[in-house]
């Protein structure tokens, strides 16, 4: 099986990127970041409210995950209930990174992505894939943009949600910060990733990379 990884800071794309890569390649596309968001969606609907590692040890024990691929793609479930509609609400998006940093949630996610990979040629995005989850994929990926460019294409996603783009690039701000200051699997590349600064980039012409790097990698 062929297995691409990606990772990447908030807002850089990279889920984007990896539905047209495998959409191109023909593999299916598997994006983790989504297990961690519905485990913040449960994180709150079960009442849970502060961040702390008691609570967050209580909260995990209470959970399954599942994921399913349907006719629109993939969906997730904590404890049978399907929280693909909410997984890209900005509280959502913020309360994820907070709840991914601790072991028991990453040992659990980490069995059903590794699974998922084993038995699937895939492209695999989402936090720590390149360095802790897919060591030895075939191509590894960092996809970055500067803050502001970023921030700017989470406001012309989000207009409707009411933050202003200040908000939100204090918000990216401070996911970038939290994600690569972590105890367990900061977000960094992997030594033999390859970065990728689509700032100045389409989304078309990275995905035209990443193809060209992956063929070139398994000619």
């Amino acid at each position: 099986m062929y297995n691409i990884a990606i990772d990447g800071t908030a807002g850089s794309g990279k889920s984007t990127v990896a539905r047209a890569l495998a959409k191109r390649l023909d593999f299916n596309v598997f994006n983790t970041g989504d297990l961690y968001r519905g485990l913040a969606c449960a994180y709150l609907d079960m009442g849970y409210h502060n961040i702390t590692e008691k609570s967050v040890k209580d909260f995990i024990k209470r959970c399954e995950i599942k994921v399913e691929f349907l006719e629109d793609g993939q969906h997730t479930f904590v404890n049978n209930f399907d929280y693909t509609s909410r997984l890209h609400e900005e509280e959502i998006s913020v309360l994820s990174s907070k709840v991914a940093p601790f072991k028991k949630v990453r040992k659990k996610v980490k069995k059903v992505q590794r699974q998922f990979a084993k038995n699937n040629n895939c492209v695999m995005e989402g936090r720590d894939i390149c360095t802790a989850i897919l060591p030895h994929a075939d191509l590894k990926l960092f996809i970055t943009a500067r803050p502001e460019i970023r921030a700017n294409r989470r406001y012309q996603q989000n207009k409707n949600e009411g933050k202003s783009y200040e908000e939100i690039l204090k918000d990216i701000n401070e996911r970038d910060y939290n994600d690569s200051h972590r105890k367990v699997a900061p977000l960094k590349p992997a030594k033999d990733g390859i970065i990728i600064d689509n700032s100045d980039m389409t989304v078309e012409e990275t995905v035209d990379y990443c193809e060209k790097l992956f063929k070139e990698k398994v000619r």
